[in-house]
């Protein structure tokens, strides 16, 4: 398994659908799964997929600026932190963020979130 190649394509698979479709990204998540958003956790696909599809904008778009990957543990998981900038509806001025997942194989060849920390970064 080439860690960095799986966590790239996740990143672009991700990104490309948070900016086009929110609802979509819930494939991604199980019921296991967890999101710390600006330090709020929220547990559980339903939970997850309805913060996401609740966030106050109509439009936005992602723009990465890193993306590292690691071997996550024995079990094969991958650990991917990213930082980047987003713009949302009519802004401007983007804003940096960062963004940590924790992938898990699904079992049938495929990966899962387990975790999920997004922060932006003031300052």
């Amino acid at each position: 398994m080439d860690t960095n190649a799986v966590a790239k394509q996740f990143v672009d698979f991700y990104y490309q659908t948070f900016d086009g479709n929110r609802s979509n990204l819930a494939g991604l998540y199980k019921e296991m799964s967890m999101l710390s958003f600006e330090g709020q956790l929220f547990t559980g696909a339903p939970s997850i997929v309805e913060k996401l599809t609740s966030l106050p904008f109509q439009r936005v778009a992602h723009r990465v600026t890193t993306s590292d990957a690691q071997p996550g543990s024995p079990n094969g998981s991958i650990l991917v932190t990213v930082t980047g900038q987003l713009l949302i509806d009519e802004e401007q001025n983007p804003q940096s963020f960062t963004q940590t997942f924790h992938l898990y194989p699904d079992g049938a060849g495929g990966w899962f979130v387990y975790n999920d920390i997004f922060r932006l970064v003031y300052g």
